[in-house]
Formats: structure tokens, C-alpha cells, sequence
């Protein structure tokens, strides 16, 4: 019989259909998140998927190919020095100023190249959590036992959380699997400091193209804020040069694209955005129509955009649905929000924890987010939890984890992240 086979397809389609029919369209509420969600899925294509996800793609592209998977396996396999291991994946996010989505395909590579599954998630948690900028940017507007608070449960977060799966998942037959193939010590094709130089550009060329304003106006951080597209731009003349020198590129090819985001300087010159996003169309085009190294490289970053990209839009579009962008409201009222948050009970921390986990946080946003529901009546402990869990995880983050890693190992980091931000915000707002 037809149905044995084909029930369930048919429960969805007609499930789907009764949900179109019975859509609230006219309702105030649903009209306005409706759009608040495609305003946040528009501001995060516009701004963040240029600045921050090509180049996270490219570096992580680049980890999977010019990387040693002897050298991954030998400081962060499972087979590495544990306190070494861990030491180095808990403090990674110092000078990452990324979120929890861009943060998603570095782990990707590294994990892909045979790092341990505790140090991985270690530094999973690190990259948006650790985040030196918002570290300091919640010391000055928070206060600074706030900032401290964040900074010491952070580092601490990563190695527990790390410690906790790795744990969790000892017996999984897929790590068994990955631990016991360490690769063999391979001839390295150039010397260390050319590949240091080479992945330190493109990592500069994603701190500085993302750093934000900060609320003084002099001092070093304001200092960098001025200059941080002639740093990007001087940080993408370091890469041309590694594309020439070390990777073979035809340095005619490297000329032709300085000369294409010179001149759309010249004539956009106040949108910085415009040669950026040109700069980027040409590396995509020296890389995907290179051979050898650049073919590689570009064949490895596309695979993580087409993984990562479209399950990250759809996250950002449930999460602008339901909880909004600053300053506006989604679906769920901002005012049930903040009227949760109060106090220091487990009810508190805990609904804190998870509306950060759910919740989709750019780079530094979280900051004054939380000064506006402080401002409302948010205690100290559930702000401690929301800074813990938010920047760390979102919604769009969880389905891409699932795809990289699996349900179970998925909902185990949530319920880490969770859990760990709730007993911290109880432990700091009992405290506090």
C-alpha cells in the first residue's frame, strides 16, 4: 500500500498547509516580526557575511589545506599534551573578534583536520566567548566586576565544557575513529614562518575590518577604530604577496585586483564596504580559477559556505521572527523579556541562560542589549548567565553544529553552555 511509505511526507505537506491557512497575517505582532526578521536577515547579509564569514570561510578553508594535520594532531589532537592542548584552544578568542556563527567554520577546519573533540569544543566556546573587545567593553559600560566576572567564567567555560564532552563522548566510535588516525609526519612544502605570516594576515584582515567603534574618543582602541580599514587594507597587501610568492599566483592577476579596489575607493570613497566586497570577489576569482595550492584552497572554503551559509540564514531569520534585533521587538515581547530576568533565582539565570543561547548575537551587541534590560530590572546573575551562554551559541549556530557534528554531541553542548551559565549567573548574582 502506498501510504505504508509515504505517510510521513504527506503528514508534513498537509501540516505545512493547515499552518499557511491559519497564518495570523494582519495581526500587529506577527506583521511587524515578520519583518523584523527579513530587516535582521538583510543587516546580516549586508554586514556580516562579507566582513566576517568570507574570511572566516577562507581561513578555515585554508586551515584544511596549508595546515599540517600531523601539526593539528600534535597540539590539539587527542593524543597532545593535555594542559598544552586546552591552554591553547581556552584563550583562542583573545583576538578573534568573532561571533558564534563566523566562529563555526575555524572550528569546522580544525576539527575536520583531526583536533581533539575536547580542545575543539574548547575552542568552539573560546572564539566568540573570550573576546578581548567585549571583554573590556563590558568592563567599561557593565562595570568592572562584570567584565572580570565574564573574562575568568569564559576561560574557565571553555576548558569545562571542553573537558565535559570529550568525557561525554569517550566511547563514541566516530572519535575512536578520528583519534586513532594520526597522520604520519609529513615533508612540510614551506617554512613555518611564511605559513604564521600568511594565516596572519588573513586573521588580521577579519579583526580589523570588524572592529567596532568604542565609546571613548582617543586613546589606543580609538586610535585603531580610525585606522582599521588602512590596516585591512595593509594586512590584504600582505596576503597578495603571500598569494604571489608562496602560492604561485601570476602577480599580473594580484595587480588587476588592487587596481579594481583602488579605483572603487576613488569613487565610493565613504563606503568602505564597496572595496571590500571587491577585494573579495577577486580573491574568489584568483583562487577558484588558480591551480594546485589557490584551486584547493578555494575548493575546501567553498565546501564550508555551502554547509554553513544557507542553515546560518535560516537561523537568523527564525531568530529576527521571534526575538527581534535591538532596539525592536519580535514575536516574543521584549517587556516578558525583562520581567523574567529580575532578581537572582534559578528561574531567572536558567530562562537568562537560554533566551542568550536561542538568541542570535552579533559581535559587541550583547553589551548594550544588556544595558537596556539591566536598566529594566535585570539582576547581576542573569546578565553574568546571558554573556555566558549568548555570545557563545545561537539558534543558527545549533543547526550548523548539528550538521557538523551530530544531534547528540549538539544538544550536549547546549545543555553544557546552559547549565554552566545558570550555576555561574546564581553563584556571581548570589555575590555580587
Amino acid at each position: 500500500m502506498i501510504w505504508k511509505s509515504e505517510w510521513t511526507p504527506a503528514v508534513a505537506i498537509l501540516t505545512v498547509f493547515i499552518t499557511c491557512l491559519h497564518l495570523p497575517v494582519g495581526m500587529p505582532r506577527f506583521d511587524h516580526a515578520v519583518i523584523e526578521s527579513l530587516r535582521l536577515v538583510q543587516w546580516y547579509a549586508r554586514e556580516h557575511v562579507l566582513l566576517c564569514l568570507v574570511p572566516a570561510f577562507f581561513i578555515a578553508g585554508a586551515i584544511g589545506v596549508f595546515v599540517s594535520q600531523a601539526a593539528v594532531m600534535k597540539y590539539l589532537g587527542a593524543g597532545a599534551n593535555k594542559i598544552l592542548a586546552y591552554s591553547v584552544a581556552s584563550v583562542s578568542g583573545t583576538i578573534l573578534a568573532v561571533c558564534s556563527c563566523t566562529v563555526l567554520p575555524l572550528f569546522a577546519g580544525i576539527y575536520r583536520m583531526g583536533a581533539g573533540f575536547g580542545p575543539a569544543i574548547a575552542f568552539l566556546y573560546s572564539g566568540p566567548a573570550i573576546n578581548a573587545l567585549a571583554i573590556i567593553l563590558t568592563a567599561r559600560v557593565l562595570g568592572l566586576e562584570l567584565g572580570l566576572a565574564r573574562a575568568v567564567g569564559a576561560v574557565l567555560f571553555s576548558i569545562v565544557i571542553g573537558a565535559a564532552m570529550h568525557f561525554l563522548f569517550r566511547n563514541d566510535k566516530c572519535e575512536k575513529v578520528r583519534a586513532a588516525s594520526v597522520p604520519v609526519e609529513a615533508a612540510v612544502p614551506r617554512p613555518l614562518w611564511q605559513t604564521a605570516l600568511y594565516f596572519a594576515s588573513m586573521v588580521a584582515i577579519l579583526v580589523f575590518a570588524n572592529w567596532s567603534k568604542p565609546d571613548a574618543s582617543e586613546g589606543l582602541w580609538h586610535l585603531l577604530y580610525t585606522q582599521k580599514w588602512l590596516l585591512t587594507a595593509v594586512s590584504a597587501v600582505i596576503l597578495g604577496f603571500a598569494l604571489v610568492r608562496w602560492l604561485g599566483v601570476q602577480w599580473w592577476k594580484v595587480v588587476l585586483v588592487a587596481i579594481a579596489v583602488l579605483s572603487s575607493v576613488a569613487v565610493i570613497p565613504e563606503r568602505p564596504l564597496v572595496p571590500f566586497t571587491v577585494g573579495a570577489i577577486g580573491l574568489i576569482l584568483l583562487t577558484s580559477f588558480g591551480k594546485g595550492d589557490p584551486e584547493t584552497w578555494f575548493a575546501a572554503t567553498w565546501g564550508f559556505a555551502k554547509q554553513i551559509l544557507p542553515l546560518l540564514l535560516i537561523g537568523v531569520l527564525v531568530a529576527g521572527f521571534l526575538l527581534g534585533q535591538p532596539g525592536e521587538e519580535g514575536l516574543i515581547p521584549s517587556s516578558w523579556v525583562a520581567g523574567l530576568v529580575g532578581g537572582n533565582s534559578l528561574w531567572a539565570n536558567l530562562f537568562a541562560s537560554v533566551v542568550g543561547a536561542f538568541m542570535y548575537f552579533a559581535t559587541l551587541t550583547e553589551v548594550p542589549i544588556l544595558q537596556g534590560l539591566i536598566g529594566s530590572g535585570m539582576g547581576q546573575g542573569p546578565a553574568l548567565a546571558l554573556l555566558l551562554a549568548g555570545p557563545a551559541l545561537s539558534l543558527p549556530s545549533m543547526l550548523v553544529l548539528h550538521s557538523i557534528m551530530g544531534l547528540k554531541k549538539t544538544a550536549a553542548y547546549t545543555v553544557l553552555v546552559v547549565a554552566m551559565a545558570t550555576i555561574s549567573g546564581m553563584f556571581y548574582g548570589a555575590i555580587a
